[in-house]
């Protein structure tokens, strides 16, 4: 089954009041294992960025200025997305500015019956708990030291193995069977996911004086229990 998890960046939190969609990052799963091929872009969002937007996630107005425009890249995100099920952190969000930005450019909207949301799966999951991308990685031990502000690919991957643990944990897509490996092809990429296979026994051979202290001990034992039966035999 292959899915896709997606992040964005904008610059507020309204595509309706204006706001606009200047990064997507995306990460392929198939059978809940990455495959490593990934899609991401910024956008131009040919407005000014604000400066509360700027301090989350670091994208200036002079960064963005010379990017490509969402028009110009949407054929190559379509072409990724496919009709795969999306799953996103607090997916309405990352929906609205997604479908937004499709209508802009006059493409059909992605249905909602293709959302996955893994804050209300996190939520079913742990009521009354911590549910931002970041306490849950914390609960998982997923290692996020290297986010200091937020990106979307950054993020993608980071909810990627978030939404593995959400949904069963890290057997699935293990492969059980006794061949060493499986070879996951998708397109010009290959993927190799090597299962564990049982290591052959070491030999566990005494040494000389390991065997000569076990004789000296057996030596010394008065009337052991073994005795009877080497008398009877």
């Amino acid at each position: 089954m292959r899915e896709i998890i997606f992040d964005t960046e904008t610059t507020g939190l309204s595509a309706q009041n204006g706001d606009r969609l200047v990064e997507i990052g995306c990460v392929e799963l198939i059978n809940r294992v990455e495959t490593g091929r990934v899609f991401h872009a910024y956008f131009n969002p040919e407005r000014s960025m604000p400066s509360e937007a700027q301090a989350v996630h670091g994208l200036s107005d002079a960064f963005l200025s010379d990017k490509p425009l969402f028009a110009d890249q949407v054929e190559g995100l379509l072409e990724f997305l496919e009709d795969s099920p999306l799953v996103a952190h607090n997916a309405q969000f990352d929906f609205s500015f997604l479908n937004h930005e499709l209508g802009q450019c006059g493409r059909p909207i992605v249905l909602p019956t293709r959302m996955i949301d893994t804050l209300a799966i996190a939520r079913t999951r742990h009521p009354g708990a911590k549910h931002s991308l970041d306490a849950l990685c914390t609960r998982y031990g997923i290692d996020r030291s290297h986010r200091v502000l937020h990106g979307a690919l950054l993020d993608a991957q980071l909810l990627s193995q978030l939404y593995v643990e959400l949904t069963g944990g890290r057997q699935i897509g293990l492969m059980l069977a006794a061949e060493e490996s499986v070879t996951v092809s998708v397109e010009s990429r290959t993927t190799i996911m090597v299962a564990r296979v049982a290591r052959p026994a070491r030999p566990h051979a005494a040494s000389e004086e390991e065997i000569r202290r076990h004789t000296d001990f057996i030596n010394r034992l008065t009337d052991p229990l073994w005795s009877e039966g080497l008398a009877a035999g």
